[in-house]
């Protein structure tokens, strides 16, 4: 990695964690430059830049360990299209709105899903992880889920949940994080399972850990032990709970979502049989818990970073009151909206969309061949100074009625996706992330010791490496 972003601005110090013996390391990593493949002969194609790295790991240390910085850096020394190698794969990563779009628009199928090659084992099933017709049959069955009055029907029990939990909270010193990511699979539990977890919490807990490290794992093969038979072992004990709930699920008349999945029906009369149910659902909780963890924590680590904004955020939601609000109520939080907004851009939950070529095709002019797997950057996306004023500063009034600088591109700002895989629960996500920021504020004042910056660390999603530590202040 060279020095353009080794070291970023302190201001932008969370997207990485720097350490001075990777960085040497890295400076000495021959880096064997080439194009990705020749363009067809007469084409008018051009090739896309790049370098292997080192023999089959290619970039993965640095893409894990610098995060957001590494990405940036590939954009700044190789322009929009650039390609390195991961784990023995080749990769392309493309940035930019007009590459995003090319792919996204996929007029010629010559792209599907990519995550399969790297989750299907522990998640396969999910709705991301479909193409093409399943994809929208399914979609439109899981929609009717997701429906306005359903949702205002499961967000009754956030804003209830998230305040009897965080009002536990108290003063002693804790990590952020960590409580957050408790928090958010309770609310999953509780509204997507109608059940509260009880002694098996922990087992399915460590359960989803154990896929998600499983997704990073070089050693793609189940050897007792290592994290790959770890994955499918959490898989198998996922699978044999939704089973054992499932035949109650079918004839109960329940309001969680597990229940909704189970009886609904599509305006052609297609119905998820038993295996559809088990996979949508455990793909479910991870995106419902993990993401919303990741930005509900960078929200308030911001919160607590800039107090003129806590200020602001507080002084809206002790206007609205501590009462669990509905979802018209906290739409009127709008310091906090912009707060929410600005922080899922600098930290994208979902850093990349991904995508492989099933065909020779091009993205925004150059050369793709069959068979490349393809990262959509919207963290790349996030910062490009065409679409964002000092895009390293946070800025949430960027977001605000006077600029509104996420419209100088439809793909400028995209932290729940983009396209036909459009995250299906985001509306859900963000008043979730909302009601908890909600009852933080209502409740304590927090700030963190100057100079405190968080070393934040890539993993299959992003997370901070030491929970945050935090001591917050009640309110009297």
């Amino acid at each position: 990695m060279t020095a353009s972003r080794t070291h970023v601005p302190e201001n932008a110090r969370f997207v990485e964690m720097p350490n001075k013996l990777l960085d040497r390391a890295v400076r000495r990593i021959p880096q064997r430059r080439g194009v990705l493949a020749p363009p067809p002969p007469g084409s008018g194609l051009r090739p896309v830049p790049g370098y292997k790295g080192l023999p089959w790991l290619g970039d993965s240390i640095q893409a894990l360990h610098y995060g957001s910085a590494y990405t940036l850096d590939l954009v700044d020394r190789f322009g929009k299209m650039v390609w390195t190698r991961g784990f023995g794969r080749d990769m392309v990563l493309a940035a930019g709105g007009e590459a995003i779009d090319s792919v996204l628009s996929n007029r010629d199928r010559a792209f599907v899903t990519g995550q399969k090659d790297l989750i299907d084992p522990f998640f396969h099933g999910g709705l991301l992880l479909l193409d093409f017709e399943e994809h929208r049959m399914d979609r439109r069955v899981m929609q009717q889920a997701f429906s306005p009055q359903r949702l205002r029907g499961y967000f009754a029990r956030v804003s209830e949940l998230a305040g009897e939990r965080i009002g536990r909270w108290g003063s002693a010193p804790m990590k952020l994080y960590p409580s957050i990511k408790q928090l958010s699979m309770d609310i999953a539990a509780d509204v997507f399972m109608g059940v509260e977890l009880g002694p098996r919490a922990d087992r399915l807990a460590a359960a989803f850990e154990a896929m998600l490290l499983a997704c990073e794992s070089p050693l793609r093969f189940p050897v007792p032990g290592g994290r790959w038979h770890g994955g499918l072992r959490g898989r198998r004990e996922l699978e044999r709970y939704f089973a054992e709930m499932l035949p109650a699920k079918r004839v109960d008349d329940g309001a969680d979502f597990f229940s909704v999945l189970c009886r609904i029906e599509s305006q052609d009369g297609h119905r998820f049989g038993d295996e559809k149910v088990i996979d949508h659902m455990i793909f479910l909780l991870l995106a419902a818990h993990d993401t919303s963890t990741t930005t509900a924590t960078v929200a308030a680590y911001f919160l607590g970073k800039h107090p003129e904004w806590q200020r602001r955020a507080r002084e809206e939601s002790l206007a609205l009151g501590a009462d669990a609000p509905d979802v018209a109520a906290l739409d009127s939080l709008t310091a906090l909206d912009l707060v929410i907004k600005e922080s899922m851009r600098l930290v994208a939950p979902v850093p990349f969309i991904m995508r492989k070529a099933v065909a020779d095709t091009d993205i925004a002019g150059y050369f793709v061949p069959a068979g490349t797997n393809v990262l959509l950057g919207a963290v790349a996306n996030h910062y490009l100074p065409e679409y964002w004023t000092d895009p390293w500063k946070f800025d949430p009034d960027r977001f605000g009625p006077e600029r509104r600088e996420d419209r100088s591109h439809r793909y400028a700002w995209m932290p729940f996706g983009a396209g036909v895989h459009k995250c299906i629960g985001m509306y859900f996500a963000t008043y979730e992330v909302k009601a908890m920021l909600h009852a933080m504020l209502c409740r304590y004042d927090w700030d963190f010791p100057a100079g405190y910056e968080m070393p934040w660390q890539m993993s299959a999603l992003p997370f901070p490496k030491d929970g945050v530590p935090i001591t917050l202040r009640p309110r009297r």
